[in-house]
């Protein structure tokens, strides 16, 4: 399966300048992606002020993914600020080329920003199926709890959308590359450029590893699109080859 990230700055609290961004860079993408990952919040930058941006399921951004997925024929997925029954969510949306659409509540809140005070944690691992492939939506902090993320006999394929910002950017290497490792599952990384209104500074580093932990997509600063071919028969089989997961430890995990 081919993925296309795109690592990119994000307008402040103006989801109509970036979806008009991110429509421009999807002009770019390859014909032959199946998939395509934008950061966390796309629509805004982490802002802890989700009555400035949210949209319901209904919304502006959930219509405008569905179009670009049923235009281009390929699957998009990235987090957006969504707001059900005066709730607020930091949603993952994963929107198939039929128009479907799955998603994923963010289960750990970044606490330091205080988005524990403003958004309603998610509870549930999500599994998406698409095109052959077992793929596990994941967004930011939810790097640092490996529990949450472990395979059991579930996925292919762990995506981590992001705002991680560069005084931590360590961090995100590192856990990405542990997550690949420790599950023996691609994993791919998408995080913003630039600055935010709070003076936040985003390096990037977008990255995609395979199961042994190897770049396929380095980090880099850049503006761009970046694109890798997956290859789920080499991955299963090298799972089977060397047998890692079947001695990992079993676990329970609690609310």
């Amino acid at each position: 399966m081919q993925i296309s990230i795109i690592q990119a700055p994000l307008s402040w609290e103006n989801p109509e300048a970036n979806r008009n961004y991110f429509t421009e860079k999807l002009q770019e993408v390859p014909s032959d992606t199946l998939l395509v990952v934008l950061p966390e919040m796309f629509t805004s930058g982490f802002t802890m002020n989700p009555h400035n941006v949210a949209e319901t399921m209904e919304g502006p951004t959930v219509h405008w993914m569905k179009t670009i997925a049923k235009d281009r024929n390929f699957a998009i997925t990235g987090s957006v600020v969504i707001r059900e029954e005066e709730k607020y969510y930091n949603r993952s949306l994963f929107v198939f080329p039929t128009g479907e659409v799955e998603f994923y509540d963010k289960r750990h809140r970044f606490s330091l920003a205080g988005e524990d005070k403003v958004y309603t944690r998610g509870a549930d691992k999500k599994i998406i199926r698409y095109l052959g492939w077992n793929i596990c939506l994941l967004i930011c902090y939810d790097l640092r709890f490996p529990v949450f993320s472990r395979f059991n006999d579930d996925y292919d394929v762990l995506i981590y959308v992001a705002n991680w910002p560069q005084p931590r950017i360590n961090a995100w290497n590192a856990l990405l590359k542990a997550r690949a490792i420790e599950n023996m599952s691609y994993v791919v990384g998408v995080n913003r450029i630039g600055e935010d209104e709070n003076q936040n500074q985003y390096p990037g580093h977008s990255q995609v590893f395979d199961f042994f932990g190897n770049y396929m997509i380095e980090p880099s600063g850049k503006e761009g699109i970046f694109t890798v071919q997956l290859d789920k028969e080499t991955m299963l089989a090298n799972r089977n080859k060397f047998g890692f997961l079947r001695d990992r430890d079993g676990f329970t995990l609690r609310e």
